[in-house]
């Protein structure tokens, strides 16, 4: 445990802004998991609603600063290169 006190301080900041970054992330998981469930499922019009979500709550992720904004444009990017492929198979 730290002796100063505005380390003590930052422990607590640091604990709170952790849970919060580990929810945005868990959500992007989530969304990701959703639009590659669609897409191997062979619902392509589905893929493609939950592929706006997606980038929504990526672009958010990015914005709060909880991922870079280079990281979410490519995990954008690869969710739709899979929910074209699947719109064309």
């Amino acid at each position: 445990m730290p002796n100063i006190k505005s380390s003590e301080r930052s422990v607590k900041t640091d604990a709170e802004r952790r849970a919060r970054n580990y929810s945005v992330r868990s959500a992007i998981k989530t969304s990701t998991r959703k639009v590659e469930e669609a897409v191997h499922a062979g619902k392509a019009d589905e893929a493609k609603n939950l592929l706006i979500n997606a980038a929504s709550i990526i672009d958010k992720a990015a914005a709060k600063g909880v991922i870079h904004k280079n990281a979410a444009a490519r995990k954008k990017s690869r969710l739709a290169h899979k929910a074209n492929t699947a719109q064309q198979a």
